[in-house]
């Protein structure tokens, strides 16, 4: 089950996303960190009423971000659709444990199907470069990439924006 985020949340997304970045990090994949994800930014999508969490036996095994604020970091690129009418996905995590079972599709498939319905014209996002099964999971989706931008508290490597138009 999929269900907008509340504050009662947090702790167990912190869990989750310490557990992603450990992962990665044991694939010499320097993503995230100490810094990010941290407690603000789900402080702050839970505000905007943009965090969603997937659920399995009554527990949190997942979240996304579905979000219509776009990052100063992405106003460089030159994005297929004009700026004023996507949504941005941040922060989609799958706890390691359920990884490879298609969650992260159905995660997709809800931020783009609510997309969609809310006559979005596109869906943006930015996965770390050195992340290649990141890269092909968006590609296969129908994604492209369209840009590099840079993080620097979260990794002196880029990260690649993609875009959907839908």
């Amino acid at each position: 089950m999929i269900r907008i985020a509340n504050s009662q949340d947090i702790n167990n997304l912190l869990s989750l996303t310490k557990a992603c970045a450990r992962h990665m990090i044991a694939k010499g994949i320097f993503q995230w960190n100490e810094h990010y994800p941290n407690s603000a930014a789900f402080e702050n999508d839970i505000a905007r009423q943009e965090l969603f969490v997937l659920e399995g036996n009554k527990a949190i095994i997942g979240c996304v971000v579905i979000s219509t604020f776009m990052d100063e970091e992405y106003k460089p690129i030159t994005w297929l659709t004009p700026n004023n009418n996507s949504f941005y996905i941040h922060r989609l995590a799958i706890h390691p444990d359920h990884q490879g079972k298609g969650y992260a599709q159905d995660l997709m498939d809800f931020a783009e199907s609510k997309a969609k319905s809310q006559k979005r014209v596109s869906v943006r996002l930015d996965t770390f470069s050195q992340n290649k099964r990141n890269q092909k999971f968006y590609e296969q989706r129908g994604y492209q990439r369209l840009g590099t931008i840079f993080f620097p508290k979260q990794s002196e490597h880029p990260f690649y924006c993609y875009e959907l138009v839908l």
